[in-house]
């Protein structure tokens, strides 16, 4: 008897879908029929040339001939779903490559003889039983159209049905009222006409225009309008050039008179500002909705390396999601938007996708939105990626993609719609592909038919989006010909009145970024960073910040060395010697008491890269997470602490970004080690050091940097204190170098207490995390304050005769040395804040030293590294000194542990003794 007689009596529909569910996850189906399918796809492939060893039931030879048809068509199905994207009208400019194997019938065992043979399978997209030419036709609406989309690699089957019961809402075709047409139209003729203007009235001025992909203006306005209605409280976004004037002021709601200001090359109303241009600048404001919601935007500013400011979004967004919205926040939403060469080619991208998803950088799902010109400067895409799309890195974090054609607006506002609800409902990462071109060249003034003189040829006779979609619009009697040039005209007039306006204007004002968050904040110079802050703290409550944090829960069990470790810090505020680490935790813990957040972030930061911090310590059977500083009263602030991605450059843009947006948390970025740095080489140039003259914009990101000559190697010495250095002028940031616990203290409270922020840069020790001698007094610590300059209390001045100056943990090692000699004829000075340099307090010192005729510039780094330059630019007296270094070197120290030991024993000697000069 046949056992699979059953098969032919049911309902092929029932089987056609439990087939696709095994299609979309195998895993989903009960063994069995798993087995069956699976038996079914082999006997498919191989027809009659199966084994006659393998058992003929496995290979679906019981089933009927309709079952198998059925069958067939969900693969077909299934290859829409899968491959359709490759098959789209998405290109409005160029033809499609071409791919194979193609969606042809023939592909899945079908032949045109089946066209008009009904199958139960067309229930899969919800048109119950149809024709086969009927599904087809739904199948290429909803996958080949104006809409490409990417999804099937996704393995939550609840994001996949999700998007497929969106799709085959209305075959993935938009569907707009009367009203909802004309205002898309609307903003479309804004996008058009304020780049036609700009073109006319600012001729051959860079602006790199959105021409080409002003669909981008309507689709934003839309997400925007949607959003508020999902209780969206705030957008955070990010763009380089392309369509960011245009963006600024029709989605924005930035007055074009500013920008014609800006255009007019006018100087800054602010005297101590050097501003930056045009299509950089920042905004925020609110905006009422349709609906009357008020909704606040912002759009961080940028610079020229183009995806450097995602990460900075991602860090605004999440810190005013942790500030604002701990219990919602999705109410921040992040939008990115990429050019389709720097998407694809600017390594950033990917560690910033690599954070979507982590505890400490994700922020419940940001919308990617591609504006594709298919062209990066003068580099044709076939040069400019390998990949198929450049949004190909969205499959990395299985986000979804849909290709849309720019030239369809109707369809890329509905893609817009779908991306929000999609991140609303699964809080994760989607990505639009808006392919449209570049009218003119990268910046209007250049030739782009030199490199693609075809494409030019066919984009000089290509309509813009308006006036296609008016055409499409006047055809379905939505308006007539005159509503377009109504249109035009009362934008344009606007636009003059606007450009007449700035014409009275003398002087251009650049309104700062975020400005509601900084308002308790003044900007200050030089003069006022060197003045001193109350960073004092009562004895009593740092007493008992030291019992909470030496404290472990009696119910949880814990590794012994923790619970010791743990201990010990008790055991040192006890004994009156805190060490580095306890600077750290009373520093953290003191303001956490006043009400501040911190938040902690880097390679390894939780237990630290040489396991002194121990700010999370695990429960040892279970590796629950315990975060004592936590513990210390009920109206605390929050403790933030978290190992990032292996990334620098992603991570010091977030954290940069979270202190951007949040003043009055004290956030800081660590290095592994403090040359690791150099990853994000590209974050201090543009941003740390140069935000506040380009932008106005303060930020008080901490950046520890292990820095240190323990004979390590070269990528384990050198913070690069120079670079930093270099990049110091006026009243830009803090550089330190501290060598007492106390002095750390102060300094990190310093950061928090004082009434403005400045980036602060500290290279922070290795070697005296446990150094016997790096360790302060409670008294220090309560009633101290951060010392610039610490001169040297154990000589008597009088008997001085050689005045050595230096920087951090090198005044260890010469103080050893001084000891073993027993020399007492020789002054260690501490240059603890390297900049600003507090060079009165400097300049005093000398003068109590005048009689001493041997001055000392000492540093363990090489000559050429260092702060020795610094030194000299800063100070003319330094000219004089005489220079106790390594001679210089390209590589920062030796690999060999004996040469570099050796190298630094005669640096220390030549201090003491400069007969022993062997400095070249």
């Amino acid at each position: 008897m046949d056992r699979y007689s059953f098969l032919n009596a049911a309902h092929t529909a029932y089987f056609a879908d439990l087939y696709d569910q095994y299609l979309r996850n195998p895993d989903s189906v009960e063994p069995s029929w798993r087995a069956f399918f699976q038996g079914c796809d082999f006997g498919s492939e191989y027809g009659e040339n199966v084994s006659t060893e393998i058992d003929t039931d496995l290979v679906c030879k019981p089933i009927s001939e309709e079952l198998k048809k059925e069958f067939q068509i969900v693969k077909l199905i299934d290859g829409y779903r899968t491959r359709g994207h490759l098959f789209t009208k998405t290109n409005p400019v160029r033809e499609r490559r071409k791919y194979a194997p193609t969606l042809a019938l023939e592909n899945f065992g079908l032949s045109a003889t089946d066209l008009d043979t009904v199958f139960n399978a067309g229930e899969i997209l919800g048109i119950g039983a149809q024709p086969l030419k009927e599904i087809i036709r739904h199948l290429e609406s909803i996958y080949c159209d104006s809409i490409g989309v990417e999804y099937m690699y996704i393995r939550n089957p609840e994001e996949i049905q999700w998007i497929q019961k969106k799709l085959n809402i209305n075959d993935n075709q938009p569907v707009f009222s009367s009203d909802q047409k004309k205002h898309i139209l609307k903003k479309l003729n804004e996008a058009v006409s304020f780049e036609n203007f700009l073109h006319t009235k600012y001729v051959g001025q860079k602006r790199f225009s959105l021409e080409g992909g002003e669909s981008l203006i309507p689709a934003l306005d839309a997400v925007i309008e949607k959003a508020a209605e999902y209780d969206v409280k705030e957008f955070v976004m990010g763009m380089a050039h392309r369509g960011r004037l245009s963006t600024l002021t029709n989605i924005f709601g930035k007055s074009a008179r500013d920008i014609f200001s800006e255009f007019d090359g006018k100087d800054y109303e602010q005297e101590v500002f050097d501003g930056d241009v045009k299509y950089h600048l920042g905004w925020t404001c609110d905006r009422e909705t349709e609906t009357g919601k008020k909704i606040n935007l912002n759009i961080a500013p940028n610079p020229s390396h183009l995806e450097t400011v995602g990460a900075v979004v991602e860090g605004i967004a999440r810190a005013k999601q942790d500030d604002k919205y701990p219990e919602n926040p999705s109410q921040v939403l992040p939008i990115v938007v990429h050019g389709d060469a720097a998407i694809s080619g600017q390594g950033l991208v990917y560690e910033v996708v690599q954070m979507a998803q982590l505890e400490g950088y994700k922020t419940s799902g940001t919308i990617h939105i591609v504006v594709n010109n298919q062209v990066g400067f003068t580099t044709n895409y076939l040069d400019g990626r390998s990949s198929t799309y450049c949004t190909d890195i969205a499959k990395v974090t299985l986000s979804p993609v849909m290709h849309v054609n720019a030239d369809d607006a109707e369809a890329v506002v509905h893609a817009m719609l779908f991306a929000l609800e999609f991140r609303m409902q699964f809080k994760r990462d989607v990505f639009i592909d808006l392919l449209g071109y570049r009218k003119y060249g990268h910046n209007e003034g250049d030739e782009p038919k030199f490199t693609q003189p075809l494409l030019y040829k066919a984009i000089s006779k290509h309509k813009n989006p308006r006036d296609i979609y008016a055409a499409k619009l006047i055809a379905q009697g939505v308006i007539d010909e005159a509503h377009v040039q109504e249109l035009e005209a009362a934008y344009k007039a606007k636009l003059e009145e606007n450009l007449e306006d700035s014409r009275k204007q003398e002087k251009t004002v650049i309104t700062p970024f975020m400005q509601n968050e900084w308002e308790d904040y003044i900007t200050v110079e030089e003069d006022k960073m060197l003045k001193s802050v109350n960073t004092t703290y009562p004895v009593a409550d740092l007493e008992h910040i030291a019992n909470v944090i030496s404290t472990l829960p009696e119910d949880k069990k814990f590794i012994r060395k923790i619970q010791r470790l743990v201990q010990s810090r008790k055991t040192m505020f006890d004994e009156n010697k805190l060490d580095w680490a306890m600077a750290e935790h009373l520093a953290y813990g003191s303001l956490l008491a006043q009400g501040h957040d911190v938040r902690v972030s880097g390679q390894d930061v939780e237990r630290g890269t040489f396991s002194h911090r121990h700010a999370v310590v695990k429960v040892e059977d279970s590796e629950e997470e315990v975060v004592l500083l936590n513990n210390i009263n009920d109206k605390q602030g929050k403790f933030f602490i978290y190992n990032s991605l292996l990334s620098e450059y992603g991570v010091v843009g977030f954290d940069y970004g979270y202190a951007m947006a949040s003043p009055k948390t004290l956030t800081i970025w660590e290095a592994q080690f403090g040359d690791f740095s150099n990853g994000a080489q590209i974050m201090l140039d543009q941003y740390i050091s140069a935000a506040e003259d380009k932008w106005k914009l303060q930020n008080g990101l901490v950046m520890l940097l292990p820095h240190g000559y323990e004979g390590q190697g070269a990528e384990h010495s050198s913070g690069r204190m120079e670079r930093y250095l270099q990049l110091c002028a006026k009243d830009n940031m803090y550089v330190a170098d501290c060598t007492t616990p106390a002095n750390m203290f102060h300094l990190l409270r310093r950061q928090v207490r004082a009434k403005f922020r400045k980036p602060l840069i500290v290279f922070t020790p290795k070697s005296l995390l446990r150094h016997p001698k790096c360790v302060s007094t409670v008294e220090e610590f309560a009633n101290g304050s951060f010392q610039m300059v610490i001169d040297d209390t154990l000589v008597e001045p009088k008997k001085v005769k050689t005045l050595v100056f230096l920087t951090g943990k090198f005044y260890y090692d010469l103080l050893e040395e001084r000891e073993t000699l027993e020399r007492d004829d020789v002054a260690l000075i501490r240059i603890e804040q390297l900049f600003p340099l507090p060079e009165k307090q400097i300049r005093k010192i000398l003068k109590a030293y005048a009689h001493v005729d041997d001055v000392v510039w000492a540093q363990e780094e090489p000559r050429n590294m260092g702060a020795y330059a610094h030194m000299l630019m800063h100070m003319d007296e330094v000219k004089t000194f005489r220079v106790a270094s390594r001679r210089p070197y390209g590589a920062p120290a030796a690999g060999s542990v004996i040469r570099s030991k050796k190298r630094h024993q005669e640096v220390i000697d030549y201090v003491f003794d400069k007969t022993k000069n062997n400095q070249r």
